[in-house]
């Protein structure tokens, strides 16, 4: 399954645990908030003023490492 912008980022983690390493890499070290749980990664990457294709091709490819 691929990771997609409009994701929650408490699904994706629950889903991926793997990927908390690269959001805690774009410094968003707060993926463990409850506030964090129903914020989309669209969200949170305009949030943090992150490239999203660039953040959703890190987390794809982590989810992808075997």
């Amino acid at each position: 399954m691929e990771i997609k912008k409009e994701m929650k980022i408490g699904e994706v983690i629950r889903k991926y645990p793997k990927t908390v390493k690269v959001f805690i890499r774009y410094n968003l070290g707060c993926v463990s908030c409850p506030m964090a749980e129903p914020e989309s990664i669209e969200e949170a990457a305009e949030v943090h003023g992150l490239n999203i294709d660039e953040f959703l091709m890190e987390l794809n490819k982590v989810v992808s490492e075997k």
